[in-house]
């Protein structure tokens, strides 16, 4: 069963720090590119970050780039979103999406699997 699941998500305080890992099944990441995006409620899904299949590019979104960092393992298939210096507006769903493509993809339609999310709520 071909799957990506989110993990990591909580609640955390401005300024602070979590970790989202995205765990793949039923298919090597060797081959996928991944990428990070997020949503809340009313608002449409936005792209956070993205890694190439050979983690030599990736990309941020302005409003992370500086705070945020995306990372894999592909022995361990598994991506990774550090985020530093958390912020109110970082509040939202997080999800977690695959793409068959050794480039990193920005569109959400390039993506093929996606997780089911993984809530991060930021506050004091």
């Amino acid at each position: 069963q071909v799957q990506v699941v989110e993990s990591g998500g909580g609640l955390a305080q401005p300024g602070g720090s979590l970790r989202l890992s995205c765990a793949a099944s039923g298919f090597s990441l060797d081959y996928y590119a991944m990428g990070w995006f997020r949503q809340t409620p009313g608002k449409e899904r936005e792209g956070v970050s993205c890694i190439s299949a050979s983690d030599t590019s990736t990309y941020y979104a302005d409003s992370v780039k500086g705070r945020f960092t995306i990372s894999r393992d592909n022995a361990e298939n598994t991506v990774y979103l550090q985020m530093n210096s958390l912020e109110p507006e970082d509040t939202a769903v997080y999800y977690c999406a695959a793409t068959k493509a050794s480039a990193y993809r920005y569109y959400q339609y390039e993506y093929d699997y996606w997780g089911q999310g993984t809530q991060v709520t930021v506050s004091s």
